[in-house]
């Protein structure tokens, strides 16, 4: 037995919003005339998560170049992870440097 169905023939589109992705934004250590090395790649390990062998090449960068970028984040993260280097260079007597800047 076949029942008899109405269909509506059509297509369905849903639009969905676009979702932007936020910002990103560099952590920057600069290099100075007072920061340990050693200091510089403790900040690395501890507040930027990298291993022994990343921040020590980051800390080379710095080293050499002047400056060096600790990790790209989205904006809060990157203020906040500056802020806590600055916290705690100050707190150990050293006058590093750590910036933001846009990606």
């Amino acid at each position: 037995m076949k029942e008899d169905q109405e269909h509506e023939e059509g297509v369905l589109t849903e639009s969905k919003p676009k979702v932007e992705k936020p910002p990103m934004f560099k952590v920057l250590l600069h290099n100075d005339d007072y920061t340990s090395q050693e200091f510089v790649v403790f900040i690395l390990q501890s507040i930027f998560h990298k291993s022994f062998a990343d921040a020590f090449k980051i800390m080379l960068a710095v080293h050499n170049s002047g400056i060096g970028i600790a990790g790209v984040y989205t904006h809060e993260v990157a203020e906040a992870k500056s802020n806590k280097v600055i916290q705690l260079a100050q707190s150990e007597g050293y006058p590093l440097l750590c910036t933001i800047e846009e990606a």
